[in-house]
């Protein structure tokens, strides 16, 4: 709101001082301006708020202004049930506040306004966030915000409207000045770090089964049920694509449900190796063992049998029918392993949401490195140039169709798994689940 005002004079009135030409002043009318907020703007705040994430107001209009818009958007609304009423703080009495004094305020107060504030005001108020051990992300578009989108973890200005010193200062610049489109960006950054914790889960749980047939040589003295060329057709073959296409997954539900996960959790970490090596690639090792014994089971041959013709393979003089033996068994092993990890492409597409309720078919790039996965195993148990390069032989119908069982085992087991680990996750009734929230100062 302004007022306007007016006095009668000529050109003598040029050369008088301010505070002189406002005596004697004709009052005319008001002037109302009306900005409202985006209409998108109090849903963007809501799944702020659900997602941990704290928005702060920061201003340099009037306090009973901001306090309006805030209650528009929903921004002092963030504890329900709360009747803490809403504090706006002023660049005034933010000057009369120790370091930490704000940042005791700014850590356990909630409902806050900030209002009519400088540069300085705004640079310190960052910085209080920061020392709270927040993660803090700063919008602005003039001049006065660039202070503080320098001090943020992360500077976001607006591209349109936006001077050129905000700008410079930011580290994101939005093109359509839409907050939302902060929240998207955000989704989209949970989703690229879960989609990499899918990856290497997928491509760790492989090694496992890849190492077993080593330590079974050594603990029961019989030849590998791998070799090396078979170990290198799956790591930089068979599973290069679905790994990939785990790369393509789009947001899981209740993406911005979860709380935001602290700063110094590691991308690999406990539950991560627990998962992929203790448990999916524990499966495939069993999986792919049990293929290669099975074999030699299918020929007559039992533990002692194949121990007592192991020195003859590894002297490469054992007969032409052992070795052919030998040659499926290690062929078997290979396909079981690749069976399995089609299995666990499906399993590594969330870590704790069921795979029916993503859909079969949301991520079409699944299918497509499956429908290559096999092509690839295919074409090596196949084709005798590649039989001769990779060691296999070809399989048996019966073979084929045990291969059919490993991926519905593998998914089986994993999803029984997730099924136990939701129900330890139920929140207790009266259990407090609010987690320590990063901040994003607007």
């Amino acid at each position: 709101m302004l007022g306007l005002a007016a006095r009668p004079g000529s050109d003598d009135l040029r050369d008088m001082k301010a505070q002189d030409l406002e005596q004697g002043l004709t009052f005319i009318g008001l002037v109302a301006m009306f900005d409202p907020p985006r209409p998108e703007v109090p849903e963007a705040i809501a799944q702020c708020h659900q997602a941990g994430i704290r928005v702060t107001m920061v201003t340099g209009d009037y306090g009973l202004t901001a306090e309006a818009i805030a209650q528009q958007i929903g921004l002092v609304d963030e504890t329900p049930g709360s009747h803490e009423p809403v504090r706006v703080i002023t660049g005034d009495t933010l000057g009369h506040l120790s370091d930490a004094q704000l940042q005791q305020m700014v850590k356990y107060r909630s409902r806050l306004v900030f209002a009519r504030m400088s540069p300085e005001h705004k640079l310190r108020l960052v910085e209080a966030y920061k020392a709270t051990g927040a993660v803090v992300a700063v919008t602005g578009d003039g001049v006065n915000d660039a202070p503080a989108l320098r001090s943020a973890h992360i500077g976001i200005a607006m591209g349109l409207n936006g001077t050129d010193v905000a700008r410079e200062a930011a580290d994101i610049v939005l093109t359509d000045d839409n907050f939302a489109t902060i929240i998207g960006a955000i989704e989209e950054g949970r989703t690229i770090y879960q989609n990499i914790r899918k990856f290497i889960t997928y491509i760790l749980a492989s090694n496992v089964p890849e190492l077993l047939p080593f330590l079974a040589m050594v603990a029961f003295k019989i030849p590998p049920a791998l070799v090396i060329m078979q170990i290198l057709a799956i790591d930089l073959g068979t599973d290069m694509v679905p790994a990939l296409a785990l790369g393509a997954e789009t947001a899981e539900i209740g993406t911005m449900d979860q709380p935001p996960r602290t700063k110094d959790q590691p991308l690999m970490d406990r539950g991560l190796l627990l998962r992929a090596y203790g448990w999916l690639g524990i499966i495939e090792g069993i999986l792919g063992m049990a293929a290669f014994f099975w074999v030699w089971h299918g020929h007559g041959f039992d533990l002692p049998a194949i121990q007592a013709v192991t020195p003859a393979l590894q002297a490469d003089t054992a007969t032409a029918p052992v070795v052919a033996i030998y040659l499926q068994a290690t062929t078997l092993t290979l396909a079981a392993i690749v069976a399995c990890q089609t299995g666990n492409v499906f399993a590594c597409r969330s870590e704790k949401t069921a795979v029916w309720r993503l859909g079969w078919f949301s991520n079409s790039l699944i299918w497509g490195g499956i429908a290559v996965e096999w092509a690839l195993i295919g074409a090596i148990i196949a084709l005798p140039p590649l039989q001769r390069i990779f060691s296999t032989a070809p399989l048996t119908l019966g073979q084929w169709v045990m291969l059919l069982l490993c991926p519905p085992i593998v998914l089986g087991l994993e999803e029984l798994r997730k099924t136990l680990l939701r129900r330890l996750d139920q929140p207790k009734p009266g259990a407090n689940q609010s987690p320590a929230a990063p901040s994003l100062i607007g």
